[in-house]
């Protein structure tokens, strides 16, 4: 039988090249290859507005390469012991005008990374799974709406309608979670298209729940803890996003105290230094939007934190935006994927600059070319 092999994962977006070596199917992953725009012969590209139509754009869309659905989260229980968590789930397509088939033959892989950071211990757990679209172990469908990888999933038992469950067994932790949208879909971009890069077509259609209120337990090291807080679901499809000189990134998705949040993401080029095509939004308690560009932000580096790759991320930042002058803080700077591509994502505390009074929780997910 032939056994997947994945040599390299992109964080964000992972497009396989198929090579047969003997008798294994090898799926050789390239950085460039996964988010750059030079093969793209065949595939929709995100290259104009388009109408979002929900429940229906919560299921896939099928055409494009890449796609994902992504969930992070701060908790406690009623104690004040405080986790974050991370639930994503990646689906490409190796062949352009690939369907969405629930056959054995279908032409998409699916890849799930989940973390779990304990924040009173100090410890953190990331984990990785992959399978080819088949009925019993990865896909995505609406009506009722769910999306999994084995025994990991994000599902609706009312058709499409909240609450949705997390689901999520493994030997290392396990989630047993409920999200409900506070607001409606927050369209991220410009009128939910994302530009990446200059490039016409390299985007992705992206919108966001940006508050959505959580329930439910976790199973960490034989205890079980009753915990609640909020998640944030980030939701694109693309086909190309990164030009040749994009290399990286820095994602933030911030929850205040106060009912709003923030997402913004810097993009790096390949010297490492902010790239112009970085933007973001601030939501509003009605979810309406303030478009965020780079000249509307400062973004300063404080502290970093070596992984055991050599590479360095930065766990405390300065962040200017209007007037609001925050630092984001990591809750354990040890919140590194070292996953088949390393990265790190982890959950973050918002502090008044000056005061140092909290104004609220998020998380923080950095890209860096080795």
């Amino acid at each position: 039988m032939k056994r997947i092999i994945c040599l390299l994962l992109l964080l964000n977006a992972c497009t396989p090249a198929l090579e047969e070596a003997g008798d294994e199917a090898v799926f050789s992953l390239d950085v460039g290859e996964a988010l750059g725009g030079d093969n793209t012969a065949g595939y929709l590209r995100a290259e104009e507005p388009r109408v979002f139509s929900f429940p229906q754009d919560h299921g896939l869309h099928p055409g494009y390469r890449n796609e994902w659905w992504y969930l992070t989260g701060n908790l406690q229980n009623e104690n004040g012991r405080r986790f974050g968590y991370q639930l994503t789930f990646f689906s490409t397509a190796i062949a352009p005008g690939s369907t969405s088939s629930s056959g054995w033959q279908s032409p998409r892989i699916w890849m799930a990374h989940a973390a779990l950071s304990d924040i009173t211990s100090g410890q953190h757990i990331a984990l990785e799974r992959f399978s080819r679209e088949n009925p019993g172990l990865a896909g995505a469908r609406l009506s009722p709406f769910r999306v999994w990888l084995e025994n990991w999933s994000l599902s609706s038992n009312n058709d499409n309608a909240f609450p949705w469950q997390i689901e999520l067994n493994d030997d290392s932790f396990s989630l047993d979670l409920q999200v409900s949208a506070a607001k409606e879909p927050v369209l991220q971009g410009i009128d939910g298209l994302s530009q990446k890069s200059p490039d016409p077509g390299n985007a992705s259609y992206y919108y966001s729940l940006t508050r959505l209120n959580t329930s439910g337990s976790i199973r960490l090291n034989g205890e079980s803890y009753d915990v609640s807080g909020l998640s944030w679901l980030d939701r694109e499809w693309s086909t190309s996003v990164l030009a040749d000189n994009q290399s990286g990134w820095d994602w933030f998705s911030l929850q205040f105290n106060d009912g709003q949040e923030l997402m913004y993401y810097q993009l790096r080029d390949t010297q490492g230094n902010a790239h112009p095509s970085s933007a973001g939004n601030l939501t509003d308690l009605d979810a309406q939007q303030q478009y965020i560009q780079p000249e509307d932000i400062s973004l300063q580096e404080l502290s970093n934190w070596e992984a055991p790759n050599g590479v360095e991320y930065t766990t405390r930042w300065r962040m200017q935006y209007q007037e609001h002058d925050l630092i984001i803080a990591a809750l354990l700077e040890d919140q590194f994927m070292n996953l088949s591509v390393p990265y790190w994502e982890g959950a973050v505390e918002v502090l008044d600059a000056d005061t140092q009074e909290l104004l609220g929780r998020g998380y923080l997910e950095m890209v860096r070319s080795p």
